[in-house]
């Protein structure tokens, strides 16, 4: 046999155009979740009312309105109220009397305990 005669084989799979490899489509796919992951916790951790933070928030929703709602973050305990739009509901009676002074303390008298 002549030296013409041998043939290689070709490799076509090594030169194949990158654009075609469905592996690197699949690691663009990843990289964009990677960029929406870290938007996210970008996002909680500049929120008021984050989890991870320790500090005391109070944030009021639609203040002045019948449907305003308080939201209350001490520490890790979250409270939520609801108002119901009514003003000066419940029961009790008065218990006493309190003044404005001149230089401007306050003073609490009780009413009814005044014993000599």
């Amino acid at each position: 046999m002549s030296e013409k005669t041998v043939h290689q084989p070709r490799r076509r799979y090594l030169q194949g155009d990158e654009t075609e490899d469905p592996v690197l489509s699949a690691i663009n796919i990843v990289d964009v979740f990677l960029v929406v992951i870290a938007v996210l916790v970008i996002i909680i951790s500049q929120n008021p009312l984050n989890p991870f933070s320790n500090e005391d928030v109070t944030v009021i929703k639609n203040p002045g309105k019948e449907n305003m709602e308080i939201l209350m973050k001490e520490g890790q305990e979250l409270k939520h109220y609801k108002s119901t739009g009514e003003i000066g509901e419940g029961e009790g009676m008065r218990a006493g009397v309190a003044y404005r002074l001149a230089d401007g303390t306050m003073i609490y008298v009780p009413e009814g305990e005044n014993k000599p």
